[in-house]
């Protein structure tokens, strides 16, 4: 298995296109899924949604997910805590730039590196 990337973003286009690019950059190497806007189609973030794309991600090696702006942490923060207790310790929200984290981190868990080393590499590239 290889660790799983989740993008986050409060615009669903720039998640759509951040997942857009990982795929372009690893293939389908790495599951990959994305969660972006509000259930009405606006800018905002989803619990539900964000919980839909962990799932749609999961991998038992753990999670990576990257987000945009601080509310963004936080439902994904929610979405993490709602899952089952086993899972909850393999999943990681990185303090990382979205765009350029969520390629690092793709490039590195395709590399077969696990959830730490993702992490450690996405983060790397925080100011």
């Amino acid at each position: 298995m290889t660790v799983g990337i989740v993008v986050v973003s409060h615009s669903a286009k720039v998640a759509e296109g951040t997942a857009e690019m990982v795929r372009q950059m690893v293939g389908e190497a790495v599951p990959l899924a994305w969660s972006g806007g509000d259930p009405g189609g606006g800018l905002g973030c989803d619990v539900a949604a964000i919980a839909a794309a962990l799932a749609a991600a999961w991998s038992d090696d753990g999670v990576a997910v990257l987000v945009d702006l601080g509310s963004a942490a936080m439902h994904a923060q929610l979405a993490v805590e709602a899952l089952p207790e086993e899972r909850r310790g393999r999943v990681v929200i990185c303090e990382a730039p979205l765009v350029e984290g969520a390629v690092v981190a793709a490039a590195e868990a395709s590399g077969g590196s696990d959830l730490e080393a993702v992490r450690a590499m996405a983060e790397a590239l925080a100011p």
